[in-house]
């Protein structure tokens, strides 16, 4: 019980502090709370269940899901309703893989059992001597662990159990979380805080908030993980630092989480004293080998490397006239021996290419298709540009049945406003998840493509950019937690849809009560389009202030490269505006497979919320509701205002569900969005202005600043800034 006392320390500290920093541990505890049930009916349901538990078979995984369940049960019903270590002829709850179960419970079991694989579980009330009895069970101690989190989940829910029969397991092998934290703890694109990573006090000082995340992760099956950020420091794999990593490791193994590493493909150079980086140098491929020899005998479960290779600056493989292939299977080969995976990036689009940028991952990867390793994983955005707010699917999805490929989505919101702004980002997972790629026929959807249905697959996997902080609440925004929380649940079913994790988080973060729940619920499922209606509305793209993304630039043009400018993406002239991807434009819609080529080669047949993203189209342009483009984008960019004055709306109602700190931290936060929100609108409207020169319809607020006023905010210091590249 050593993790629990010292929270248990921790908490009543903090406690002394005050009132508001009570509040604040509450966030810190994210959604494993485990409120007190006051429901006295529901109560006694539980206490019958779990009055008498054995929990069978020993081991550092074992010992963990028995703290939790010990944690989980005391903070929900009391100590004194419980008792651990009971006789399982007695148990009211039992909790054991198949191996450690009685033959009379095991056997009628095994057919669920066999369907479950390593990490998956199954909750059944069952009939024993008379009597119901409660069992969790497993092929694996992980899945016991699984289970034991789920049931605590369902529990914070207040689901009933009398009649239970819970039979899941994970549809996604690798569901990983990426931290772009650099070893002086700045984080890029990170906004909540420094790197939780403390590099200077490990090995020997292993904080509690380690324990605390691998806690947080193993309970939405999150089981992978890498520490340090893809523009990648060689420093990493040094041996001072890997025996930092190995203590990190031993903190994860027992919550069944694996530690990768970004490695910098020039590391043989910087680190090693070679003279090159060639992947068909013998001696790079040697240092290779021995460095994974070196990584291995520290941390034996080590998951492999994760490369950002040629792309935005970062050294790789071209740089000696080789392909991606010969990087990652050189890579491949010294890691193949322990089992160990190389994740590359598709994230590629060269200064020396002039195609439009959605293209060149395709062009570049697709060739390639077959000629990867088995244990090379290629990891591809969502989409094909960088995390916009919407972006149709990355056409890559689906076009490579011959290679592992794993779709990489943006939990830190880098072009959402930061964690200053409410989005519930599993909505914009579920769209992209849901998108039907075509490629086998209808039917065959992103989510398939990433779950190995659609092709056989070796593995599958799911990545979420970290927006994990060293703030007390982890994530800069409370609400932030609900998209940490929404990715690992669709890493582990990318079937759920965004409603159903909207109420799990919310039950489980703040309230069980319908009154709350489904007013909040519905908050969230409409943020996501708010911040596109408010930024990017109809299709536009990447138009935000440079380098930092924080608020609007649709004006900047003089950046090095064409496609770092937003200029080159929206094209606003006199005679309209949108990127044109048609055929008779950069032809990016050949990347998709029938009949969406067609469809999105026509304005008609082009969904609105992506028609410019496809098209440059006139003004005038009339769109579905009679209004013209010009009006329709004004009236976008105003809903997206409104619909955060309504977000203020519902959540000044919800004063009676929430301590009022929690209640007064959302609303300040809130209001800052809607100020934000106000900025987009008149200064994207302002500069489009200057083109269409058309008035703003009824019902769109004139700005209350000029066009220069917004020209002239600069934000040299705006958080999670990246480094500029050489």
């Amino acid at each position: 019980m050593k993790s629990t006392l010292k929270k248990t320390t921790l908490l009543c500290f903090l406690f002394t502090l005050g009132t508001a920093f009570s509040q604040s541990v509450a966030d810190y505890d994210l959604w494993l709370s485990y409120s007190e049930i006051t429901d006295q009916k529901l109560s006694d349901e539980y206490r019958a269940h779990t009055r008498s538990i054995a929990f069978l078979g020993n081991s550092e995984t074992l010992t963990v899901a028995q703290e939790e369940l010990h944690l989980g049960l005391r903070n929900m019903l009391g100590e004194a309703s419980f008792q651990m270590d009971a006789d399982p002829n007695r148990a009211t709850l039992i909790v054991g893989t198949k191996d450690q179960l009685h033959a009379t419970i095991k056997d009628r079991l095994i057919q669920d059992l066999e369907q479950v694989g390593r990490e998956g579980f199954v909750i059944r009330t069952m009939e024993q001597k008379g009597k119901n009895v409660l069992v969790i069970s497993a092929n694996t101690d992980m899945g016991i662990l699984y289970g034991v989190f789920r049931l605590l989940a369902l529990m914070g829910q207040h689901q009933e159990l009398d009649k239970i029969s819970l039979v899941d397991a994970p549809q996604i092998d690798l569901r990983m979380l990426n931290h772009w934290d650099n070893l002086d703890r700045t984080v890029e694109r990170g906004y909540a805080g420094a790197s939780i990573w403390n590099w200077q006090k490990l090995p020997e000082y292993i904080d509690q908030r380690y324990i605390d995340y691998a806690r947080a992760n193993a309970s939405i099956g999150i089981n992978a993980v890498s520490l340090t950020n893809v523009n990648a420091n060689a420093l990493i794999l040094t041996t001072m630092y890997l025996e930092k990593v190995q203590a990190l490791a031993e903190v994860f193994r027992p919550y069944g989480i694996k530690v990768y590493l970004t490695a910098r493909f020039s590391a043989p150079i910087e680190i090693g004293g070679l003279d090159t980086a060639d992947p068909l140098n013998q001696n790079v491929q040697q240092w290779w080998n021995k460095k994974a020899t070196e990584i291995y005998a520290l941390i034996p479960d080590f998951g492999g490397f994760l490369v950002k290779a040629n792309s935005e600056g970062q050294p790789g493989p071209q740089n000696y006239d080789r392909n991606h292939v010969d990087g990652a299977n050189m890579m491949a080969k010294a890691l193949k021996p322990y089992d160990g995976n190389v994740i590359w990036r598709a994230f590629v689009y060269s200064e020396h290419d002039a195609d439009d940028r959605a293209k060149q991952a395709y062009s570049e990867f697709i060739p390639y298709d077959g000629q990867f390793m088995d244990n090379v994983l290629v990891q591809t955005k969502n989409g094909a540009i960088d995390f916009q707010p919407r972006e149709p699917f990355h056409p890559m999805f689906g076009a490579m049945p011959k290679t592992s490929q794993i779709i990489e989505f943006q939990i830190t919101q880098e072009y959402l406003g930061f964690s200053t702004h409410l989005v519930f980002l599993p909505k914009l997972f579920e769209e992209v998840l849901d998108s039907d790629t075509y490629r086998k026929g209808e039917g065959s959807t992103v989510a398939k493509a990433m779950d190995g249905s659609l092709y056989d697959k070796k593995m599958t996997g799911m990545v979420g950019v970290a927006n994990i902080g060293s703030d007390l609440n982890w994530t800069g925004h409370p609400f932030a937690q609900a998209n940490w929380y929404g990715f690992g649940r669709l890493a582990w079913n990318p079937y759920l849809d965004a409603e159903t994790i909207a109420d799990e988080w919310l039950r489980l973060t703040y309230s069980n009560e319908d009154a709350f729940v489904n007013p909040m619920k519905q908050l969230l499922i409409d943020s996501r389009e708010a911040v596109v209606n408010y930024m990017n509305p109809l299709g536009l793209h990447h138009i935000f202030d440079t380098n930092h993304h924080y608020g609007p630039g649709p004006w900047v043009s003089e950046l090095g490269r064409p496609e770092w400018n937003p200029t080159y993406y929206h094209n606003a002239d006199e005679n309209g505006i949108g990127f044109d991807r048609t055929i008779e434009g950069s032809n990016a819609v050949a990347q998709y497979a029938e009949p969406l080529q067609s469809r999105w080669n026509k304005p008609k047949t082009t969904p609105e919320k992506y028609l410019l993203w496809f098209h440059h189209l006139p003004w005038d342009y009339v769109l579905e509701n009679g209004d013209t483009l010009w009006d329709g984008i004004a009236l976008k960019y105003q809903e997206g205002v409104d619909q955060v004055g309504k977000m203020i709306s519902t959540w000044e109602k919800m004063k009676p569900y929430v301590s009022k700190e929690r209640h007064s931290e959302v609303q300040m936060l809130l209001n800052i969005q809607l100020k934000e929100a106000n900025w987009w609108r008149d200064a994207c409207l302002l500069y489009f202005q200057t083109f269409s020169n058309r008035d703003l319809p009824d019902g769109v607020e004139k700005p209350t600043q000029s066009l220069d006023y917004f020209k002239s905010l600069k934000f040299p210091f705006a958080p999670g800034i990246r480094p500029q590249w050489d």
